[in-house]
């Protein structure tokens, strides 16, 4: 995200407004999308319960974001470590004024674009606790770590946090959201442990339903463009940058999968899904700030780490993501 700029005239601009909002409407797409390429890829008959946990988690992450969720996360901050409670139920977020945290929309917008993130980030571990974690679990879980991970660190990055003051820079998320998800998917893997027949397909089970998997994987790649290029919030070259460099990373990443799984056996559709996937999550951090041929090279990088890191922890530690 793009901090605002100090001494910045706060004035809304259309264009700017306009474009966030679009990009609000991506990257809500991104929850449908995720419980349609979870449920695809998992069994058939654990297809309805990882929807259900996507849909209602969705619901109830948006409801916590508007009591309190963001005042923790963008309230004046409190040593650098969280956010004081004085924007709670939305008070002092005005539709018709821009705020310190984006100086050309309203304020009310750029809650609503954060909240998207703050849904869609606990969100994305659902497939590190597949078929193995109860409905009540689930709801209790997520909402613990939406209050003790999730709100701290978008403070700490994007809030006004200790982090942010260090210099530390997180253009999309691929801190505040990604590695923090993929920390958290990976404890939780390690603690639940394997499905019971992990080693009968050894770690990767047959996709229950490839087109619906491949549907969801697409309309995350569409969303991505609203996640990455709307962190801009601007309609201008830095969203150009974000949404050049999101495609690029993407396909570079597809492309490796590609040549590596043709090396080792023959490609598959999930590859080339995996791989994508890899490649938009990699450049999301950098997407507005680094140029096409860095671009490239983060895509590349993506799909090598990605590809071999998948190999050795399902194939070496045996770690059932």
């Amino acid at each position: 995200m793009v901090s605002a700029i100090k001494g910045l005239p706060c004035e809304i601009d259309s264009g700017n407004t306009t474009w966030i909002l679009i990009s609000t409407v991506l990257v809500l797409g991104m929850c449908p999308a995720l419980a349609f390429f979870e449920a695809g890829m998992l069994r058939a008959k654990h297809s309805l319960s990882i929807i259900s946990q996507v849909f209602v988690g969705n619901c109830v992450l948006s409801v916590m974001w508007l009591f309190f969720g963001y005042s923790l996360s963008f309230g004046p901050s409190i040593l650098g470590l969280i956010g004081a409670p004085t924007h709670l139920l939305w008070l002092d977020v005005p539709y018709d004024k821009c705020g310190p945290h984006a100086r050309t929309i309203p304020s009310a917008l750029f809650a609503l674009f954060q909240m998207m993130f703050a849904a869609i980030t606990p969100l994305l571990m659902t497939g590190s606790f597949a078929e193995r974690l109860r409905f009540n679990c689930f709801v209790i879980f997520t909402i613990l770590w939406e209050i003790l991970i999730y709100y701290p660190v978008c403070h700490w990055l994007w809030g006004g946090g200790f982090l942010q003051k260090m210099g530390v820079m997180d253009f999309a998320g691929g801190i505040v959201i990604h590695t923090s998800a993929g920390v958290g998917a990976l404890v939780v893997a390690i603690y639940l442990g394997r499905r019971k027949d992990f080693y009968a397909y050894l770690g990767e089970c047959p996709p229950s339903n490839l087109p619906l998997a491949a549907s969801g994987a697409a309309l995350l790649w569409t969303s991505w463009m609203g996640f990455n290029g709307g962190s801009s919030f601007e309609a201008g070259n830095l969203a150009v940058s974000a949404v050049v460099s999101t495609h690029i990373a993407g396909c570079c990443s597809a492309v490796v999968w590609l040549g590596l799984s043709m090396y080792h056996h023959r490609p598959a559709a999930t590859s080339i899904i995996n791989g994508v996937l890899s490649g938009l999550a990699g450049i999301t951090p950098a997407s507005g700030i680094v140029d096409t041929q860095a671009t490239i090279i983060i895509g590349l990088a993506c799909g090598l780490l990605s590809y071999y890191g998948v190999q050795f922890s399902k194939g070496r530690l045996h770690i059932d993501d």
